[in-house]
C-alpha cells in the first residue's frame, strides 16, 4: 500500500513507560503506558521517539520504544526500516 506521496507506507508505533528494572523491558504499570502514536515511516517515528525520550531524561526508569508495525503486519516483506 502506497502513501499519498507514492512511497510505501511503513507503519511504526512509538510508546513508552516506566520499567521495573533498568536493564529490563517489563513495565511497572501497563495502565500508565504512554502511547505516543502511529507514524507512516521510521524517520517520523524516530523524531517522536527522540522528543519523548529527551523529555523524560530525568527518570532513569522511563523508556520509549519504536515498534516496526509493518514488519508485524507483513513479516514476509523485505521493506527497510
Amino acid at each position: 500500500m502506497a502513501a499519498e506521496d507514492g512511497k510505501k507506507q511503513l507503519l511504526h508505533l512509538v510508546f513508552g513507560g516506566e520499567l521495573k528494572t533498568l536493564g529490563g523491558t517489563e513495565f511497572r504499570d501497563l495502565d500508565a503506558l504512554d502511547i505516543v502514536g502511529v507514524y507512516p515511516d521510521y524517520q517520523t517515528a524516530h523524531t517522536a521517539w527522540k522528543a519523548k525520550a529527551q523529555a523524560s531524561v530525568d527518570n532513569a526508569h522511563m523508556r520509549y520504544f519504536v515498534v516496526h508495525l509493518h514488519r508485524l503486519l507483513d513479516p514476509e516483506s523485505k521493506a527497510g526500516s
